[in-house]
């Protein structure tokens, strides 16, 4: 029984069955049966691939919405960094920060901030001995998720290191009831203000064993045109900002590699280069890095499918924004730098269990693998997506699981229609 709470849905009045997202999903978790798509549970990383390319917007990301965190009495914002580069001649960010204090907000921690920190400790851990090389990075949920699924020997690789989002979380927590100790855990909401769906998923299941500090996640689209109606206003905003280049920079892609002052590294964008770089390190294909930084949004979180922007757009105003700032505002003294806290760490990995096993004997896989090759042998081999799977393969391995019929292919059934008239025109 899937237990996993996903933040990707499908409004099936709106599916016209026309296979875009059919076609695009990473693990095949899409189907199309009685002419509208089905998304398998098990299988969905909730990457957002599928709302990017729905024509008829029938996909859409689950978040809460501003409203909803109004009635707590405490309410602190956690703005993603890609939240600066939805703004146009955005020439300092307080002027954010300041608009989301006056959309409702008591406080604002922002996640460029802590992502500094976890900068400055990811050198520090990539010194340690005993890790094994190269280090994923464990920023992105949808890379993680797609490893527990797809790629489950590389999970000794994740840097057990909790994201930017959560080390703010903590933050945010922490101060409110240093600042304010008559508040409860129940009276406190931090609200991370999110570019991409996955993230909700995040904080709706945790990872392994750790729960999330984060309350509710909002959406960069929607907390835009709120602050769009009281940034127009003018006010001089407060000078808080606790971010320089390095904190920004994670925003786009390269800018977590960048930060480790390590020549050893990748970074890659986008769902399909991160599987060829996953497939090729599990291959043992990769050597010589250190570091592997993986978005499965195009550009980086600025391509999240929550965000406003054109992340192309929202990269150039980024790089724009950092220029005028420090390299970073967030420093480790000497004590600091020599070890990591332990609130900084996830302790246990989840289960792993592939989407790729067809039984849990170990027999009856090498005899289903046999049948799916057989059956994909007679297939035509084209991958039109017309039998409701997106590939022949996938096709074959939905038969022998018995999720759908053996004549289901429309090809194979005119080429056996037009062989029995060319039979019977013969005779």
């Amino acid at each position: 029984m899937n237990t996993y709470e996903h933040s990707v849905s499908l409004d099936v009045s709106k599916c016209t069955g026309c296979t875009m997202c059919l076609k695009r999903c990473p693990t095949e978790a899409i189907r199309i049966h009685d002419g509208h798509a089905k998304i398998n549970p098990d299988r969905c990383i909730d990457c957002g691939v599928c709302i990017r390319y729905c024509p008829n917007n029938a996909k859409k990301a689950t978040y809460s919405k501003l409203d909803a965190v109004m009635n707590y009495k405490w309410k602190v914002a956690l703005p993603a960094p890609t939240l600066y580069g939805q703004f146009e001649e955005l020439e300092d960010v307080d002027y954010v920060l300041q608009g989301l204090l006056d959309i409702g907000f008591e406080d604002v921690v922002e996640v460029s901030q802590a992502a500094e920190l976890v900068s400055a400790y990811t050198r520090l851990y990539l010194k340690t001995e005993g890790i094994a090389k190269p280090v994923i990075s464990s920023a992105c949920p949808v890379v993680l998720r797609l490893i527990a699924l797809r790629h489950p020997m590389l999970k000794e690789h994740i840097m057990q290191m909790l994201p930017p989002m959560e080390i703010a979380a903590k933050m945010a927590r922490k101060k409110a009831k240093e600042e304010h100790p008559e508040l409860t855990d129940e009276d406190i909401c931090i609200c991370f203000i999110s570019p991409c769906p996955a993230k909700v998923s995040y904080v709706r299941n945790g990872f392994g064993d750790y729960q999330s500090e984060v309350d509710e996640v909002l959406s960069i689209s929607d907390i835009y045109f709120n602050l769009l109606n009281v940034m127009r206003r003018g006010r001089v905003p407060v000078p808080f900002s606790r971010s320089g280049m390095i904190g920004i920079g994670w925003a786009t892609s390269g800018g977590e590699s960048s930060a480790i002052f390590n020549d050893k590294y990748l970074a890659a964008d986008g769902i399909e280069n991160v599987t060829r770089v996953l497939e090729q390190l599990e291959n043992g294909n990769i050597s010589s890095l250190e570091f592997v930084e993986l978005n499965a949004c195009p550009g980086g979180c600025v391509g999240g499918v929550m965000a406003l922007e054109n992340p192309f757009v929202a990269k150039a105003r980024l790089q724009t924004l950092r220029r005028y700032l420090p390299v970073s505002q967030n420093f480790l003294d000497e004590e600091e730098k020599q070890y990591i806290p332990e609130s900084y760490f996830f302790e246990k990995m989840p289960t792993y269990r592939p989407i790729q096993r067809l039984s849990e004997n170990f027999a009856e896989s090498l005899r289903m693998m046999s049948d799916i090759q057989r059956i994909r042998e007679e297939l035509p081999g084209i991958d039109c997506g017309a039998c409701g799977a997106p590939t022949c393969r996938a096709y074959a391995e939905d038969v022998i699981r018995g999720t759908v019929s053996r004549d289901a292919c429309p090809v194979e059934k005119c080429r056996r229609a037009e062989e029995e008239a060319k039979g019977e025109d013969s005779q």
